[in-house]
């Protein structure tokens, strides 16, 4: 699929933020985190700055921008639109969350359960980020079992990062309690991002889950092999420039090893020196750390969509 810019940004920087919100109502409350005005509100608002960025950022990718509200009319089909119902609604209890805690001056009971709203509220609207691509059958690279626990882990892995940065001036038993916290889901995200790379690696045959080949599709499969007389198109058109992006191997390679070492491996290792560092070192890394896996992320996002190819492109001759 040709990788649109504004949605890649989307699904990392609101993918960020909807991880930060959901690790601070749930463990603001508990008393995990700093209770003052001061951290609540920046990181509430960090939080707030990064979704609304990547809401935005994604109505560029509409043709007529200007009607985008009418995309929240079909929630009852589609995912998409459930999305963008589920963004709009965890608005109102983080911003009840924010006001609460402001007024109280610590995440008091109100404030508690404005929290786990939102946090519920995230979560919901990155399952549902997740289900728009994992739900697509005519796109093996999509519709696996790996797409929407990799959504969620990333999330929490970016959100975790970001947010000890932002506690990093509060509190260093903060980012020390986040950047932990960090450590396994950023394990675990790379576990699953491999998994899903060999996955897509993977010949469909083998795998016995793979996409529809001109066999399947014509139910001639039993008689031998299918190969078309005259292709629709002797020249590139919309649907091929679209849903038959074609990145070269070596560059998706190279792009791979690039988002495996800034969006993991240089994370975890600075979250690591953060963890053991003394407090002078802690927050600049946790700082490094997050910005680094944004940027790995960004790269990340941008493969996923890259190397995923529209089944429609079999019958232009693209395996």
């Amino acid at each position: 699929m040709n990788p649109a810019l504004s949605v890649v940004f989307f699904t990392t920087a609101a993918g960020a933020g909807y991880g930060m919100l959901a690790l601070l109502g749930v463990l603001a409350p508990v008393g995990a985190l700093p209770a003052t005005r001061g951290f609540g509100v920046t990181a509430l608002a960090a939080a707030l700055v990064l979704i609304s960025a990547g809401l935005l950022s994604s109505m560029l990718h509409l043709g007529r921008p200007e009607r985008a509200w009418r995309a929240v009319s079909q929630w009852r089909s589609s995912w998409l639109s459930r999305e963008g119902v589920a963004a709009l609604a965890s608005y109102p209890p983080a911003l009840l969350f924010g006001l609460a805690w402001l007024t109280e001056g610590h995440p008091g009971a109100p404030a508690a359960v404005a929290g786990v709203l939102s946090a519920a509220m995230a979560a919901v609207t990155v399952y549902c980020t997740g289900m728009i691509y994992a739900s697509l059958r005519p796109i093996r690279q999509w519709h696996n079992s790996y797409v929407l626990p990799l959504y969620l882990l990333l999330s929490l892995f970016s959100g975790a990062l970001c947010l000890a940065a932002v506690a990093a001036f509060w509190s260093t038993g903060a980012m020390r309690l986040l950047g932990g916290l960090a450590v396994p889901l950023g394990a675990a995200s790379l576990v699953v991002k491999l998994l899903y790379w060999r996955f897509i690696d993977t010949k469909s045959e083998d795998t016995g889950r793979g996409a529809s080949t001109p066999e399947t599709a014509t139910g001639l499969g039993h008689i031998g092999p299918v190969r078309s007389l005259e292709w629709p198109h002797s020249e590139e058109n919309y649907l091929l420039r679209e849903m038959g992006y074609r990145i070269a191997r070596k560059h998706a390679a190279r792009l791979r090893r690039v988002a495996l070492a800034a969006a993991f491996a240089l994370p975890l290792v600075l979250i690591l020196v953060g963890l053991a560092a003394s407090p002078r070192v802690a927050g600049p890394a946790a700082t490094l750390a997050a910005l680094c896996a944004l940027a790995g992320l960004y790269v990340e996002r941008w493969l996923f969509f890259a190397e995923a190819t529209h089944s429609v492109t079999l019958y232009y001759g693209r395996g």
